[in-house]
C-alpha cells in the first residue's frame, strides 16, 4: 500500500506537531516498526524546525511525503535564504551549545539526505528512510 500527501503549513512552531502527527499516523497505519517511525518523525521534526528557525519571515513551507512498502521519502520545501551545508558541517558543535546538532542528527537517523536549491530558487531538504527495524549503526559487537 502507498500513502502520499502534501501539506502547506504556516512557518511557525505550531505547524511542526501537526505534520509530525500526520506522518506518525500514516506510518502506524502501514504497520511500520515503532523504532523506524520514531526515527523518521524525529528527522522530520528537525527539518521543519530548521525552516521555522531560519525562514520564519516566509509565509509558509511545504512538506511532501511518499510512503511505499519499502521506503519513506520526505521533502521539506521553503522560500528561506538557505545555507551552505558544507560550511555548516565543517565543525561539530561544542558540547555546551544548545543548537547546531540538527544536521548531524538527521544524517544519523535517515538513509539518504540531500539539500538542494530548486530552479525556482526555493530550498529543499529531501530524505529517505528504509522501513525496516534493523538499526543502521552497529556500535558494539554483540558476541
Amino acid at each position: 500500500m502507498n500513502i502520499d500527501f502534501s501539506v502547506r503549513l504556516p512557518t511557525d512552531a505550531h505547524s511542526v506537531p501537526l505534520v509530525r502527527g500526520l506522518l506518525r499516523q500514516a506510518l502506524e497505519h502501514l504497520g511500520v516498526p515503532q523504532l523506524v517511525i520514531d526515527e523518521i518523525v524525529l528527522a522530520l521534526t528537525e527539518a521543519c524546525a530548521n525552516v521555522v528557525d531560519h525562514a520564519a519571515d516566509q509565509e509558509a513551507y511545504q512538506v511532501d511525503v511518499s510512503i511505499d512498502d519499502e521506503v519513506c521519502r520526505i521533502s521539506v520545501l521553503d522560500d528561506g535564504p538557505g545555507f551552505d551545508v558544507d560550511s555548516a558541517t565543517e565543525s561539530d558543535p561544542e558540547p555546551t551549545d544548545d543548537r547546531g546538532r540538527g544536521l548531524m542528527l538527521m544524517r544519523a537517523l535517515v538513509d539518504r539526505l540531500q539539500f538542494v536549491q530548486d530552479a525556482d530558487g526555493r530550498h529543499r531538504v529531501t530524505f529517505e528512510k528504509e522501513l525496516v527495524s534493523q538499526p543502521r549503526l552497529r556500535l558494539l559487537d554483540p558476541r
